[in-house]
């Protein structure tokens, strides 16, 4: 005898409801971190090969300050989106290789504190926080952070003073000489643009290859990681600026190569004020943005008291990025511009 059940029941449809966004992008924070520190691993083996075992350690030593803060002072979990690494590798590679490793690791220390953790953590700081440190460690250390180790002096060098204990001078020394940018700053002496484009020069830690940099930003701005309407904007103005300033001066003042490849120009361009968070989000604003870097790195470099300005360059144009964010926002779809150049008329 068989028992009609009638039939199965549908199983009950789960409705769930969350908020917007309900696509998200395959790249979070944390790969974007590590993507761009991973670019600049070449760099790192390239400033290794140059100038022995104490650019590794330099860079490893701002990178432990910068992640022994974040560790310490930063909310949970914030080590896993690598910033706090990047900003010491980028700091790293910022400074000269005899730099003493404890002020290395103060100045990681200071750029995520004072840079990043002061104004709320990641996302809510205005000034790119390894730039932060570094001109930290230039207004502290001046002697320090322009005193050059020349390069290809052997692994059985340590250049220097990398082990000098803190508020004293160490025993080791290595050759130290003047880096391209002062040689014609203060004695008018050129250097090959073969020599500037490959590395082969003394300077920071950063400047080893302009050719490992070029391919690291070429990666990022494929995979959308930063604007290349920052680097190419700095670059084209300080090409041009530098161009017609020699040729109005052929022998006072030196042309675009010598400008685009000496310095920290490269690094700063592609690594430092592409920066998502202290750059500007509109694309008007990035060419505005770029084109104040690069002016201002040709003002302080041929007039100022400084060799070096793509530093100091970053840093005030990063101050401007909310004015200048607020200036180029695009018009709102359905509404025309108000009269006073700002915000929109709904219609």
């Amino acid at each position: 005898m068989s028992v009609h059940s009638g039939p199965a029941r549908p199983n009950p449809v789960r409705l769930e409801l969350v908020a917007s966004p309900h696509l998200k992008a395959p790249d979070s924070t944390a790969r974007i971190m590590w993507t761009v520190s991973a670019t600049l691993l070449p760099l790192v083996i390239a400033a290794t090969w140059s100038f022995g075992p104490s650019a590794l350690l330099v860079i490893a030593s701002a990178v432990i300050g910068a992640v022994g803060v974040e560790r310490w002072f930063g909310h949970d979990g914030a080590l896993g989106d690598g910033s706090a690494a990047l900003t010491g590798l980028l700091l790293g590679l910022t400074l000269p290789a005899g730099l003493p490793l404890w002020m290395a690791a103060l100045g990681g220390a200071f750029g995520v504190g004072f840079g990043k953790l002061l104004f709320g953590g990641l996302g809510q700081n205005v000034f790119n926080p390894a730039l932060v440190g570094r001109a930290f460690l230039q207004a502290a250390f001046p002697t320090a952070l322009t005193t050059w180790p020349l390069p290809r002096q052997g692994w059985s060098v340590f250049a220097g003073d990398t082990f000098a204990i803190p508020m004293l001078r160490g025993g080791t020394d290595a050759l130290t000489g003047a880096t391209p940018l002062g040689l014609m700053k203060f004695e008018q002496v050129s250097t090959p643009v073969y020599d500037l484009f490959l590395g082969t020069t003394g300077g920071s830690l950063g400047e080893t290859s302009a050719v490992l940099i070029l391919l690291g930003g070429a990666y990022l701005a494929y995979r959308n990681y930063l604007n290349w309407r920052i680097p190419v904007s700095i670059l084209a103005v300080v090409a041009g600026l530098s161009s017609a300033i020699h040729a109005i001066d052929p022998a006072g003042f030196p042309g675009a190569p010598f400008m685009l490849f000496s310095g920290g120009l490269m690094l700063g361009a592609v690594y430092m004020a592409t920066d998502m968070v202290t750059s500007p989000v509109t694309h008007r604003g990035a060419w505005i943005y770029g084109a104040g870097i690069g002016a201002l790195v040709v003002l302080i470099r041929l007039w100022g008291g400084l060799p070096e300005g793509i530093m100091y360059a970053i840093l005030l144009m990063n101050a401007l990025v909310p004015f200048i964010d607020g200036a180029t926002q695009p018009r709102v779809f359905g509404t025309a511009a108000a009269r006073g150049g700002s915000g929109g008329v709904a219609r």
